[in-house]
């Protein structure tokens, strides 16, 4: 009996230690991002100028499919937590010269769709209505600008759910509608900027799932547009930078449609707190950087030599970090 009671103390103890040494790392990481955040304080992102079209003119001759824009990937998730993958808000972003943004959705304990990371118990941004209520005041503010929203569809729910949440923000006059079967559609279908923004079409919206274009015309199927690389980038893993076709499965087999989708680079790091995967913003600055082995112009070069053309998107962590706005112009030419 003594034998057993000092092994069920054994057991006691290490798994005492195993939580202790969990919630000192939580509670370190939230430190180290607290004083991040504070010394945010005093370093305000400048403001994008509001010249010719998403801040340069020379994107008003271009199609939307020739242009590559630096993406944030769970935008609304904001703040200092482990699981929060950006520094600040959507307005924020926006003005910073951000114009694609990420987001998961699930449907939240009253029935709400809401913006949640994995689950909404682990992190509820709010009301998906209320984000792109959000995006419309600021759309309605910035006359020369196009947005790009991508949305996850975490619980599989019906296309009119999210119909609802865009028709209760307003922002439904603002959106795009690509014509014509979208199985036929190429890289050449799509307008310049400066079509979009004379005809005041200026939010163009994806679902990754459950999109219904014949139902809702606005909520682009993404994968019928966009292809994905990996993005189970731990630490520093070789698929971190792969530029393999991962969504949607076998499309690889289909080279010729390859060629007429755009395609969005996942670009960020996870580690893993306590066997939980979190994002990485310890080592953002690096993998947010122009060159270095871990850099978008390394990773974006890769594909780029495979595929013949850049990423439509590439998605990032902690976007306020690093030379996201550098590379998004290396890679547009400039």
């Amino acid at each position: 009996m003594q034998i057993r009671d000092r092994k069920f103390n054994v057991h006691v103890i290490v798994n005492y230690s195993g939580m202790a040494l969990l919630i000192t790392y939580i509670f370190i990481h939230s430190l180290l991002g607290i004083i991040d955040q504070l010394s945010r304080a005093t370093t305000h992102l400048k403001k994008q100028p509001q010249i010719g079209c998403n801040g340069r003119v020379e994107f008003c001759n271009r199609k939307y499919s020739n242009i590559t824009q630096i993406a944030t990937h769970d935008a609304p998730f904001i703040g200092i937590l482990p699981m929060e993958n950006q520094n600040v808000d959507i307005p924020t972003q926006l003005d910073a010269g951000i114009r694609f943004l990420q987001a998961q959705t699930h449907r939240n304990a009253f029935g709400k769709l809401s913006l949640c990371h994995t689950n909404c118990l682990m992190k509820d941004a709010g009301l998906l209505s209320d984000y792109l209520k959000v995006i419309k005041e600021w759309l309605d503010q910035n006359p020369q600008e196009v947005v790009t929203i991508l949305l996850t569809n975490g619980d599989r729910l019906n296309v009119t759910d999210f119909h609802q949440a865009f028709n209760t923000s307003g922002i439904i006059p603002y959106t795009y509608t690509a014509p014509g079967d979208p199985n036929a559609w190429t890289l050449d279908s799509w307008p310049t900027l400066g079509h979009l923004i004379a005809a005041n079409t200026r939010l163009i919206a994806f679902l990754d799932t459950g999109a219904n274009q014949s139902q809702i015309p606005y909520l682009h199927n993404e994968f019928a547009y966009f292809w994905e690389t990996p993005f189970e980038g731990l630490d520093h893993p070789s698929s971190f930078s792969s530029c393999k076709i991962d969504r949607p499965v076998g499309l690889e087999k289909f080279p010729k449609t390859v060629k007429q989708r755009m395609y969005i680079l996942n670009h960020f790091l996870d580690t893993r707190i306590g066997g939980i995967q979190v994002p990485n913003r310890r080592d953002a600055k690096i993998s947010n950087a122009w060159g270095g082995r871990l850099g978008i112009g390394t990773h974006a070069g890769r594909c780029v030599a495979l595929y013949g053309r850049a990423p439509a998107a590439v998605l990032v962590n902690y976007f306020d970090k690093g030379e996201v706005f550098e590379a998004q112009d290396r890679l547009n030419g400039f």
